[in-house]
């Protein structure tokens, strides 16, 4: 019980700096954005910017698996790498971007049996936007 009500505060904390992220976005202080991002990134999943920019899928699909993320910490990572998906980043930044995104949702599935609707949506999104 203790541990489920500490990955919900977690969860909760992950949200709110998801937020401001967006937030940050939409007033167009993207710089800001992206510095939040990638701090926060590293803060609370251990996960450097240079990690998830790698050209390895192998190596980050590694990583995750080293990590053991809990689901819902796994699925707040997707939420945040799908919210710094951005037509403002080179189209290379957001392929390696959307590849690390697809192992994430596999892994959702494939080790937690988690499948859901935004996350279907999300992936086909995504194999649309790889295929182009």
């Amino acid at each position: 019980m203790l541990r489920r009500d500490l990955i919900t505060a977690e969860m909760q904390k992950l949200a709110q700096v998801l937020a401001r992220i967006m937030g940050l976005k939409l007033e167009g202080r993207l710089e800001e954005a992206d510095d939040l991002f990638k701090e926060s990134l590293l803060k609370e999943f251990e996960i450097s910017e240079e990690d998830l920019l790698s050209d390895s899928n192998n190596e980050f699909n590694t990583l995750l698996h080293k990590k053991e993320y809990p689901a819902e910490k796994l699925d707040t990572l997707s939420q945040f790498l799908y919210a710094y998906l951005s037509p403002s980043f080179e189209p290379e930044r957001n392929k390696l971007i959307a590849e690390k995104l697809l192992l994430i949702y596999q892994m959702l599935e494939a080790k937690h049996h988690i499948v859901s609707m935004v996350n279907l949506d999300r992936q086909k999104k995504i194999q649309r936007y790889l295929n182009h």
